[in-house]
């Protein structure tokens, strides 16, 4: 799962989803592996993209302040 070709509102519904499967009582011991994984990678993807907007923010508001 490439970081760049998904949205952080499609990770996030995507963990939404997940999540819902995981707490199912249809979900085997073998699936909750492949969730387990999968959700990890969505959770990482949703830290980076957090962690970058956070950073253009603030530097958008650096070159705003006043000197």
């Amino acid at each position: 799962m490439n970081p760049e070709e998904i949205t952080y509102t499609q990770a996030v519904e995507r963990l939404e989803a997940i999540l819902a499967r995981m707490q199912s009582n249809d979900c085997d011991i073998d699936s909750l592996s492949k969730y387990t994984t999968e959700a990890m990678t969505l959770l990482k993807i949703c830290r980076e993209k957090l962690t970058r907007t956070d950073e253009e923010v603030r530097r958008c508001l650096e070159e705003l302040r006043p000197e």
